[in-house]
C-alpha cells in the first residue's frame, strides 16, 4: 500500500458562537516540513498540535492553518477611532502644507492602515471546549488529508505497475537480437583479419579473443538483475506498512543502473532502440517516486 505526500484535508467544528475551521495541505518533502498557523488566542497549544499532527503526516512539506469566526450578532473586530483620528488630522495638515486636496473618500484611506481596525479576541482567552475543539479540528483535518494521500496512492500504484510492466515487456524484447548481434561481431572481425594482407593468424588463438570480445558484450547478467530488481520493486510496494518511499528511490536507481549498462553493451541499433525506452519508462517512475511517504 503507497500513500502519496500530495493531499489536502479540512474540517470544521463550533463551539457556542465560534466557528473553528482548520484546513491542511502538504506536497512532497524528504523530511517533515511542518508549518502551524493558529490564532493568538490558540498559541499555547501550537506545540500540542505539531506534535499530533506531526506523527500522522511522517513526511512532507506541510501547512496547517487554523481560523475562528463569530457565529453571534457581536462582532470582535472594532474600528480604532482613536487611530482614525489620528491619521484624518495628519492628512488635514498634509494637504495645507502641501497645497493638494483633501481625501473625498476619508473611509477607503484611513482602513487602508492596518491599526484602524483592532480584535478584541488578541486579548481573550480561550476555553477549554475552544481549545479542545480547535485539537480535535485539527486531527480531523489530518486524517482527511492521510485519506486523500491514500486515494492518491491506489492512483500511483496503478501507475507504477503499468511503467514496471512496460519495462520488462521491453527487456523480453531483447532476446532475439542477442544472437544476433554475436554472429554479426564475429563476421566483422574476420572480415578484418581477412583484409590485412601476409597475416598469419592462430585459429584457436583467434577462438579465445572472440570469445573472451564476445564475453565482454554478454548481458544476460545485467537481464537477471533487472529483472529482479523490477519484481523487488512490486514487491516494496504491496508491503502493507506505508513509507516505501525512499527504498523504491533507491530501487530504481539500480534498476537505471542496468538499463544503462545494458545501453552501453548492447552494440546493436534496436537493443539501444528498447535501451531508450526502457529508460523513458524510468524516469516517468523515478519522478513519481518523489511523492511517495
Amino acid at each position: 500500500m503507497l500513500l502519496s505526500m500530495t493531499g489536502f484535508g479540512k474540517a470544521v467544528a463550533e463551539v457556542g458562537n465560534k466557528k473553528i475551521t482548520a484546513e491542511v495541505k502538504s506536497l512532497n518533502s524528504k523530511q517533515l516540513d511542518l508549518a502551524v498557523r493558529v490564532p493568538s488566542v490558540f498559541r499555547h497549544l501550537e506545540l500540542d498540535l505539531r506534535q499530533h499532527v506531526g506523527h500522522i503526516l511522517q513526511r512532507g512539506k506541510a501547512d496547517m492553518q487554523l481560523t475562528v469566526e463569530n457565529l453571534g450578532n457581536e462582532t470582535t473586530t472594532h474600528l480604532n477611532i482613536e487611530a482614525m483620528k489620528m491619521y484624518k488630522s495628519q492628512f488635514i495638515e498634509a494637504s495645507v502644507e502641501l497645497g493638494i486636496p483633501e481625501p473625498t473618500d476619508w473611509y477607503s484611506v484611513l482602513l487602508r492602515f492596518s491599526d484602524s481596525l483592532k480584535a478584541d479576541s488578541d486579548s481573550a482567552e480561550a476555553t477549554d471546549e475552544e481549545a479542545a475543539a480547535m485539537l480535535r479540528v485539527g486531527v480531523e483535518a489530518t486524517e482527511a488529508l492521510m485519506e486523500y494521500r491514500r486515494a492518491e496512492g491506489r492512483k500511483l500504484e496503478d501507475f507504477f505497475a503499468e511503467r514496471i510492466s512496460r519495462i520488462s515487456e521491453l527487456l523480453g524484447q531483447i532476446e532475439p537480437f542477442e544472437n544476433e548481434r554475436v554472429e554479426k561481431v564475429r563476421v566483422r572481425l574476420e572480415e578484418a583479419l581477412a583484409k590485412i594482407p601476409a597475416v598469419e593468424v592462430d585459429k584457436g588463438r583467434l577462438e579465445q579473443e572472440m570469445i573472451f570480445y564476445i564475453e565482454k558484450l554478454d548481458v544476460n547478467e545485467e537481464k537477471q538483475r533487472l529483472a529482479q530488481h523490477l519484481s523487488y520493486f512490486i514487491e516494496t510496494m504491496n508491503t502493507a506498512s506505508p513509507g516505501q518511499g525512499k527504498k523504491l528511490g533507491f530501487i530504481s536507481q539500480e534498476m537505471g543502473r542496468e538499463i544503462n549498462t545494458l545501453g552501453s553493451k548492447s552494440n546493436h541499433a534496436q537493443m539501444q532502440r528498447i535501451v531508450v525506452m526502457m529508460k523513458d519508462e524510468l524516469e516517468q517512475i523515478k519522478e513519481q517516486v518523489l511523492n511517495v511517504l
